[in-house]
C-alpha cells in the first residue's frame, strides 16, 4: 500500500499539512517550555505542576468533548481550537520577550491548552475516517503518525538550537505562528462542506424545533452511556485503556518531568541533549510508522503491541542506570519505534471495531481513561525527583511498566487479538 495515497484526497491533504506545521510548532514550544521552567524555578515540582494544570481541565471535559464532536461540525471545532491556542502562545511569547513571563502565567496557559485539547483531540481523531476513503485509512493513520514524528525529529533539535541562540521568546513566537498557519489550512475544508451530513442533521433539528436544554442534557448523557457501553463490551479496548492509565504514570511521567533534571544534574549536559533525545525518539517512531504503513493488516496485534510496550519500559532502565549518552540516544530511538507499534495498532483497531458515529465518544473515553491518573503521575514524579533524584524515578518507572504489561498479557483478549 502506498503510504502517500491519502494525500491525493484534498480534505485530508489540507488537514494533514496544517497539522504538520502546527505539530512542528508544538515541539518547539515543549523544548522551550521545559528549559524555561528548569532555569526559572529549578524545581521538578514546578515542572510537574505545568503538566498537571494542562491535564486536569482536559480530563474534566474530555467526555463532554466526545459528545460535542459527535454532534457538531468537527472541523469547525478544530479551527476555533487552533485559533485560541495561537492567541495564548502569542501572549506567552510577548511576555517572555519583555521578561515579564512568570510561572503562574504558564499555569494559566496550561489550563487553557488542556481545555482546548479536550475538544480538539476527539474531533481530530474522529474526523480522519470521515474525510478519508476506507481503502486508504490505514495509510492515512500511518501518515498522520509519520507527520507527528517527523516534526518530532526536526522540532526538538530545532527548538533546542533556537533556545540556545535566540532565547525562549523566539521559540514561543514560532509556535504561535504555526497555529495561525494551521487555521488557514482548515478554512478551505470548511468551505468545501466536508461535514454536510452533520450539518444536515443540525438543519433538520432546527426545522423541527429547538430541543430544550433539559432534553439536550438528557440526550448528551444517553450518548455518553452508549459510548461507555461500547467500550465495556470490547475487552481489548477496556483492558488497554486501564493498562495505559497506569503506564502513563510509570512511563510517561518520568520522561516528561524528570528528563530535564537527569540531563542537567546527572549527565552534565544541556538543552541540546534534551532536543537530541526528543529527535531520536521521533525518528524511531517514523521508522515504525513507515514499516507498519506498508501493511494492509498486521497479525498477532495484541501480543505485538504489548511486547512493544514492554520495550518502552526497558528504555527507561537505560536512563536509570545512566548509560553513556550514545546508548541513551539509541535507546530513545528504540523507545519511539516501540511506541509507534502500539500506537498504530491501537488507532486502527479502534477504527475497525467502533462504528464511525461513536468514534468521538470512544476516543474521548479512551483519552480520559488513559490520562486520568497523569496529574498524579506528574506530581509524584516531580516530588520524587526533588527527593531521591531522577535516576531512581526512571528505574522505578521502568520496572513498573514492564511488570504491568506482563500482567495484562495474561488476559486472552490481549493474546488472541489477531
Amino acid at each position: 500500500m502506498n503510504i502517500i495515497q491519502p494525500l491525493k484526497h484534498r480534505p485530508f491533504a489540507l488537514l494533514w499539512s496544517g497539522q504538520t506545521i502546527s505539530r512542528l510548532g508544538d515541539n518547539l514550544y515543549r523544548i522551550a517550555l521545559a528549559w524555561w521552567v528548569l532555569e526559572k524555578t529549578g524545581s521538578a515540582v514546578a515542572m510537574g505542576a505545568v503538566f498537571v494544570f494542562s491535564q486536569i481541565p482536559m480530563l474534566l471535559f474530555l467526555l463532554v468533548g466526545g459528545v460535542v464532536v459527535d454532534r457538531l461540525p468537527r472541523i469547525r471545532i478544530m479551527f476555533v481550537a487552533d485559533l485560541l491556542c495561537g492567541l495564548v502562545v502569542t501572549f506567552i511569547a510577548v511576555f517572555a520577550w519583555l521578561d515579564l513571563l512568570q510561572i503562574w502565567h504558564i499555569y494559566i496557559a496550561s489550563i487553557i491548552f488542556g481545555l482546548v485539547e479536550a475538544f480538539f483531540f476527539p474531533a481530530y481523531q474522529a474526523v480522519i475516517p470521515q474525510i478519508t476513503p476506507p481503502e486508504v485509512l490505514q495509510s492515512a493513520n500511518s501518515l498522520n503518525s509519520l507527520s507527528q514524528r517527523v516534526t518530532g525529529i526536526i522540532g526538538p533539535a530545532l527548538g533546542a538550537g533556537l533556545v540556545a541562540l535566540g532565547g525562549t521568546s523566539v521559540t514561543f513566537g514560532l509556535d504561535a505562528l504555526s497555529f495561525f498557519i494551521s487555521t488557514l489550512f482548515i478554512l478551505p475544508i470548511l468551505r468545501a462542506n466536508v461535514e454536510k451530513t452533520q450539518r444536515q442533521e443540525s438543519a433538520n433539528e432546527t426545522a423541527t424545533g429547538q430541543k430544550s436544554m433539559k432534553e439536550a442534557v438528557r440526550q448528551g448523557f444517553a450518548d455518553l452511556r452508549v459510548g461507555l457501553k461500547t467500550v465495556v463490551s470490547i475487552p481489548w479496548i477496556w483492558i488497554s485503556i486501564l493498562l495505559f492509565g497506569l503506564i502513563n504514570i510509570t512511563e510517561a511521567s518520568p520522561r516528561a518531568v524528570a528528563m530535564p533534571f537527569l540531563i542537567k544534574d546527572n549527565l552534565g549536559a544541556d538543552v541540546e541533549l534534551l532536543g537530541l533525545l526528543g529527535s531520536a525518539s521521533s525518528l524511531g517512531f517514523v521508522v515504525g510508522a513507515i514499516w507498519l504503513g506498508q501493511y494492509t493488516r498486521l497479525h498477532r496485534r495484541g501480543i505485538l503491541g504489548y511486547l512493544a510496550t514492554m520495550g518502552t519500559g526497558a528504555v527507561l532502565l537505560l536512563f536509570g542506570f545512566q548509560f553513556p549518552i550514545p546508548v541513551l540516544v539509541f535507546g530513545m530511538f528504540l523507545g519511539g519505534l516501540f511506541t509507534s507499534v502500539f500506537a498504530l495498532i491501537w488507532t486502527h483497531t479502534l477504527q475497525e471495531m467502533v462504528p464511525g458515529d461513536l468514534l468521538g465518544r470512544v476516543y474521548s473515553i479512551d483519552a480520559l481513561g488513559s490520562f486520568v491518573l497523569l496529574p498524579i503521575g506528574f506530581s509524584i514524579a516531580g516530588w520524587a525527583t526533588d527527593l531521591v533524584g531522577a535516576p531512581i524515578v526512571f528505574l522505578v518507572g521502568g520496572f513498573a511498566t514492564i511488570a504491568l504489561t506482563v500482567l495484562a498479557l495474561f488476559h486472552p483478549a490481549v493474546r488472541n487479538l489477531d
